[in-house]
């Protein structure tokens, strides 16, 4: 749900821009850097993963702050970030269904 609101937000972000509605665009710009930082913050540093996570929500983040200071110099970097989490966000929905595929539910024994 994250990766969507982000993907949301950068979507919007852009029509903003094209509309030159800096004030949304500033905003949706650091609504989606916000997403980005919360699920950097919430990784579990103990799984292998969490390290290449990492550096790719870092980079996103660097890549928003770039086009948020640059506007149409760095519009094209839009699309690229959008796909990039829409990926991340697609990738993550997929292994929860696989887990959750897997995922056997103990039974309870009910004392008392």
């Amino acid at each position: 749900m994250l990766f969507a609101e982000a993907v949301r937000r950068l979507s919007l972000g852009e029509r903003a821009l094209d509309e030159k509605d800096y004030q949304l665009f500033d905003d949706c710009m650091r609504r989606t850097s916000r997403i980005v930082r919360y699920l950097m913050d919430i990784l579990d540093r103990r799984q292998p993963i969490s390290r290449n996570l990492r550096s790719i929500y870092s980079y996103l983040i660097f890549d928003i702050s770039r086009v948020q200071a640059g506007r149409e110099r760095s519009r094209e970097e839009i699309g690229r970030i959008r796909h990039i989490l829409s990926e991340l966000g697609d990738g993550f929905a997929e292994a929860g269904k696989k887990t959750n595929d897997m995922h056997m539910v103990k039974q309870a024994e009910i004392r008392g």
